[in-house]
């Protein structure tokens, strides 16, 4: 498998964010019919105030370091989201993040605390999207198999929603969330670069999916934020919750993902998840 450096991963995103864009969402006329999709070059080079060939060099994957206000203009230029911002800076990087153990012990407190917010359901996911730990309400919701330590190897989140076929069926809009659940999982992978199993889950995933094959060359970028959320169960029905997301001050790559059911649906679910 080719490896893709920083500077072509930079290149790559500036190029996608680029022909997205039409001269008239950035203020620009547009002369007649183009035979490209997008703004040129010339034009974003125009709008943040760089050279073009300068710009083109960065676009073409070649060794520049473009200085933290040039990212900005850049941003501007390009009109990027705060989570396309985060991502373009990300990439700039020109020294590899410093990679922490990929899991470290779950400690017990840790265990006791995800177990204890029954129904509340709730797991732990590390850097590469495994789910590591998750209770009963999270087994029954998320259609996760029976917990067990032992499991390896662990189930990755992404590919279970994007593979498993129950997920379809649970999810009216199974295509949508499945497309915001690809742009956060390249929001993360933006951490860690050059990391050799990332980069092969990556094309696991494209050969494996249609979906996450045509969307993960568009550069879509989105955090995971605190939402609520509304989902339809057929084996119980309409489901609430308040969705938390911590991450671990001791452990910057473990998240405990919490899902704070309304009292109906936590009723529904001590009924159903933990009998």
């Amino acid at each position: 498998m080719k490896e893709i450096t920083l500077q072509q991963s930079l290149g790559e995103f500036l190029r996608a964010t680029r022909e997205r864009l039409t001269p008239e969402q950035v203020g620009l006329t547009s002369h007649g019919r183009r035979r490209t999709s997008g703004l040129r070059r010339e034009e974003v080079a125009e709008l943040a105030n760089v050279g073009v060939s300068w710009y083109t060099s960065i676009e073409q994957g070649k060794d520049v370091h473009p200085s933290p206000q040039v990212l900005g203009s850049l941003a501007t230029a390009l009109r990027l989201s705060d989570d396309e911002r985060r991502y373009l800076f990300l990439l700039s990087k020109s020294d590899e993040m410093e990679e922490s153990e990929v899991y470290k012990e779950i400690s017990k407190g840790l265990e006791r605390t995800v177990f204890a917010l029954e129904p509340h359901p709730a797991y732990i996911m590390g850097k590469y999207w495994d789910v590591l730990l998750w209770n009963r309400a999270a087994e029954f919701v998320f259609r996760f198999p029976p917990y067990s330590s032992s499991i390896n190897p662990k189930l990755n989140l992404l590919h279970h929603f994007l593979i498993d076929p129950i997920s379809k069926e649970m999810n009216s809009d199974w295509e949508e969330r499945a497309k915001i659940m690809i742009a956060r999982f390249r929001a993360d992978c933006a951490k860690y670069p050059q990391d050799a199993r990332l980069n092969e889950m990556i094309e696991k995933f494209k050969q494996e999916s249609e979906l996450f094959n045509s969307w993960w060359s568009r550069y879509e970028v989105k955090t995971v934020t605190d939402c609520h959320k509304l989902c339809n169960d057929p084996r119980i029905g309409e489901l609430e919750f308040e969705h938390v997301n911590l991450q671990l001050s001791n452990c910057p790559d473990l998240k405990l993902m919490i899902y704070t059911a309304s009292p109906s649906t936590a009723e529904k679910l001590k009924k159903n998840a933990l009998v």
